[in-house]
């Protein structure tokens, strides 16, 4: 299979000064004449990067978080896998670092649990073989494509932000793209800071799942109404006397044996909080998902779409 083009799309803030997956970009071991890489400055990712796929070269798209850090052999580890020309995206799992903080791998871990995120827990963690995916294995930070195909859809639809990237994949499925998942085709990238931010990030998740499901709902999408049911299992708990407390006791128990599993032997006194996160995973989640239930997606105002730069990295 002949070496074909690339461009490396990379989202970061206007005034960002260290990007880190831009550094990383500059260390592939690929072609420099075949390689492009595309800084997109500005205030909402899915508009940076749509600003800066139309601008684009490559007959590949790589996107990339600012904080990726994807190996130098990346791109040779998954090129192979568009030799198939119904192949339309590769992605795999955004790992934490071995360094980060002790609460950022805790974080990691809770969601790289079957119980806390389910099948998207491949997104954290390196799962199984070389597959045939959907949309709940694959993220943003770490996804290529081919750029004719995003842009024959018109690239992300920007009112759906944090999942437009979702929907996208279940377009592409709908036409007959495959999606394929590679263990080893990985990125380092720290989990949220603290547990208010990750808690908020839940939030953004569960809204975001909610806003796509309402403009393109889905059979797979089904298991994302447990958290946001298990939230209103819970209010009745406190507003309905007698109300039977034998699901939420099993429940619980689930969550001892998976979060027993989680926890790595050697620390084992992270257990009560990786027991913790998967419950918070659970509830902030859902609270996300009613909130997005109830709100309607909205596109971006002119002046955030205006204000966005694409820097060339040479």
């Amino acid at each position: 299979m002949r070496e074909l083009s690339v461009t490396v799309i990379v989202a970061a803030r206007p005034d960002q000064a260290v990007v880190h997956a831009v550094d990383a970009a500059r260390k592939f071991d690929y072609p420099a004449e075949q390689l492009e890489i595309l800084l997109a400055r500005g205030k909402q990712p899915s508009v940076q990067r749509n600003a800066a796929l139309r601008q684009a070269k490559g007959e590949l798209i790589y996107f990339l978080d600012d904080d990726s850090v994807a190996p130098p052999d990346c791109l040779r580890r998954a090129l192979p896998h568009f030799g198939a020309p119904n192949v339309k995206m590769v992605g795999g799992p955004s790992l934490c670092p071995p360094d980060a903080p002790a609460i950022q791998q805790s974080f990691a871990l809770a969601m790289g649990s079957w119980l806390a995120f389910g099948p998207s827990c491949s997104r954290y963690r390196s799962t199984g073989k070389l597959r045939a995916t959907s949309e709940k294995e694959l993220i943003l930070c770490n996804l290529l494509a081919r750029r004719k195909d995003l842009i024959e859809l018109g690239g992300f639809n920007e009112a759906l932000y944090p999942n437009e990237e979702n929907a996208l994949m279940d377009e592409l499925q709908k036409q007959g793209g495959q999606l394929l998942y590679d263990p080893k085709f990985f990125v380092h990238r720290p989990p949220r800071p603290s547990f208010y931010a990750f808690c908020k990030m839940l939030l953004n998740y569960g809204r975001g799942r909610a806003e796509q499901v309402r403009l393109h709902p889905t059979f797979r999408s089904a298991p994302n109404f447990v958290p946001p049911l298990f939230c209103v299992y819970l209010l009745a708990l406190c507003l309905v006397p007698g109300l039977s407390r034998v699901p939420l006791g099993a429940y619980l128990q689930v969550v001892f044996v998976q979060a027993v599993f989680t926890t790595p032997g050697r620390r084992w006194y992270w257990f009560p909080q990786i027991y913790g996160l998967i419950v918070v995973t659970h509830i902030f989640y859902g609270l996300g998902f009613w909130r997005g239930c109830l709100t309607k997606p909205k596109p971006p105002a002119t002046a955030v779409t205006a204000g966005v730069r694409i820097e060339k990295i040479q």
